[in-house]
């Protein structure tokens, strides 16, 4: 069983690798806790927001990948729960929020393998700190012994002493394998026997170039470049203990030196046109019915997400209308109340007005003007009360509307994520059938050369011009017998002098200060091969 566990931010790559149907053939959300959502995209959202409003922390998750020996059988739930609870146990992460994702994914060897991967937030929303995670390996690998000492497991040979490192590959070499199709002892071993084989270093250069790779300088002077943009330093390709750093630079300065080498950037952009050219990710008839086949399936769950969508567009409708119908009726019920008040006012003053002689007495008195002043005045107390009764439930129901609105943005802001979520997931399928398509190919390729394609380019020195003065002082020149002999075999009668082979204008020889006759005579017949000197 081997673990390998990170501190990483970027939750919605982490969200969208994990929810991947295309290059597993089982995706399961077995455990999510401490968020609101309900799938990752949206858990590991709100985990970053918290990150970024509680502590400084760029890394807020930690992500765990248990990947058990298929030679050994499966580990059951419990097994996974146990090794889970005392990995975050030992990390410092019990009671963290935390999702654990369980997969299942074809092997090279066509055998289904299980893994489970596990993330957890960083994030303390108690002490509003970033929990500090420092020798996490080490942790993982003395709950690694203790977990296969209890369940009687074995494990690699890396975990047994304490100081030994498990052979795992970077993500980065991994990327690279699967791109490529070979490995890095493939690789290593094709170019340790290209410098065995190579005699010289023009030798070495275009047998690089003829396995695919190219060499360059970048941080260290002397790096490969193969065609998928991939880079690895040379002396660490070389698998020949013998060979130190500084004998690959001997043997390369002479006739290649960093200076006259390309960058990566520019190996990789010659790559890159180089894969253009020959059509490196043109879609084969596989490749473009597997297509049909991934996006008929992405299109059943589209419509899925998409008929999700529309049934809360309705139900958010019908809640509008259920609620608008109630406070239409709460609103007349209310109106009829007040009617009925009012009318029972208007009927109990009628039943009490005095009649006749009391009538005329009343109002002869003035005491039918003070009960009609009485009477406006209650009318007026009523009728505020009232207003006062309609406002609030006016104003009751209208935030009741907002409520409601609110929380249908919130539901259809949910929905849009999850589209959007869906959207890089099945772009992220595209791009491993692609990938996967291109492992398929590049392992043809293999079989049928035992080797990558040729790359076949040539970059001159970065920024150089064309120089015929400079390529004068570089050339080596012969000794004056070496080009006597060279140019009676050609011409015998004509000495072809480097300036002539190169085009270079020849100069009038400089006058000496003094203006000697006899000096410049001497040195003039000096330059025709006069003199003692010459027999």
């Amino acid at each position: 069983m081997i673990a390998f566990g990170s501190q990483r931010a970027g939750g919605a790559d982490l969200a969208t690798h994990l929810s991947n149907a295309e290059d597993n053939e089982y995706v399961e959300v077995a455990d999510l806790r401490g968020a609101i959502a309900e799938d990752l995209h949206g858990a590991f959202s709100e985990w970053e927001a918290q990150a970024h409003a509680m502590t400084r922390a760029k890394n807020y998750l930690y992500s765990l990948s248990v990947n058990p020996d298929p030679a050994q059988g499966r580990l059951s739930r419990e097994q996974y729960e146990d090794y889970i609870a005392r990995a975050e146990e030992s990390l410092g992460l019990a009671g963290q929020p935390r999702a654990v994702v369980f997969q299942i994914k074809e092997g090279r060897d066509g055998n289904l393998r299980e893994h489970c991967h596990v993330v957890w937030s960083r994030t303390d929303i108690q002490d509003f700190k970033a929990i500090p995670i420092s020798f996490d390996k080490q942790k993982l690998m003395v709950v690694a012994r203790e977990f296969a000492r209890d369940h009687g497991l074995t494990l690699p040979s890396g975990y047994e002493n304490k100081r030994a490192k498990a052979d795992q590959l970077s993500l980065y070499e991994k990327a690279q394998a699967d791109q490529t199709g070979l490995s890095k002892e493939e690789r290593m071993e094709i170019i340790t026997d290209l410098w065995r084989q190579s005699d010289t270093p023009k030798a070495f250069i275009a047998a690089l170039e003829d396995n695919g790779y190219m060499l360059a300088t970048g941080k260290r002077p002397y790096v490969l470049v193969d065609i998928y943009g991939h880079m690895n330093a040379l002396p660490k390709m070389i698998a020949d203990k013998s060979v130190r750093t500084k004998d690959i630079r001997a043997f390369l300065e002479k006739d290649c030196p960093p200076e006259a080498l390309p960058s990566v950037e520019e190996a990789r952009e010659a790559a890159a046109a180089y894969r253009k050219t020959q059509g490196q990710f043109k879609r084969s008839e596989a490749l473009a019915e597997k297509l049909e086949i991934l996006k008929a399936s992405q299109e059943k769950r589209r419509e899925k997400l998409a008929h999700e969508g529309s049934e809360l567009k309705k139900v958010h409708e019908m809640e509008l209308n259920a609620l608008r119908r109630r406070h239409a009726e709460r609103l007349g019920h209310l109106k009829s109340g007040h009617a009925r008040e009012d009318f029972g006012a208007q009927f109990r003053r009628a039943q009490n007005n005095p009649k006749g002689l009391a009538a005329f007495l009343a109002k002869a008195s003035g005491i039918a003007l003070i009960r009609r002043q009485l009477h406006k005045l209650e009318d007026r107390k009523r009728h505020e009360r009232q207003e006062e009764e309609r406002r609030e439930m006016l104003e009751q129901q209208d935030q009741q509307r907002r409520q409601q609105t609110h929380t249908h943005q919130l539901q259809m802001m949910e929905q849009r994520r999850k589209e959007h979520a869906q959207q890089k997931i099945f772009e992220r399928e595209v791009r491993s059938l692609k990938a996967a398509e291109q492992r398929e190919r590049t392992v043809r390729l293999r079989r049928r050369h035992d080797h990558m394609p040729a790359l076949h380019l040539s970059l001159g020195p970065p920024g150089r011009k064309t120089a015929p003065h400079l390529a004068v002082k570089r050339h080596f020149a012969p000794t004056a017998k070496e080009l006597n002999v060279k140019a009676r075999a050609v011409q015998p009668d004509k000495l072809v002098s480097l300036r002539e082979e190169f085009g270079v204008a020849a100069k009038p020889p400089k006058k000496s200060r003094s203006g000697s006759g006899k000096d410049a005579d001497f040195k003039n017949k000096k330059d025709r091969g006069g003199g003692r000197g010459r027999r």
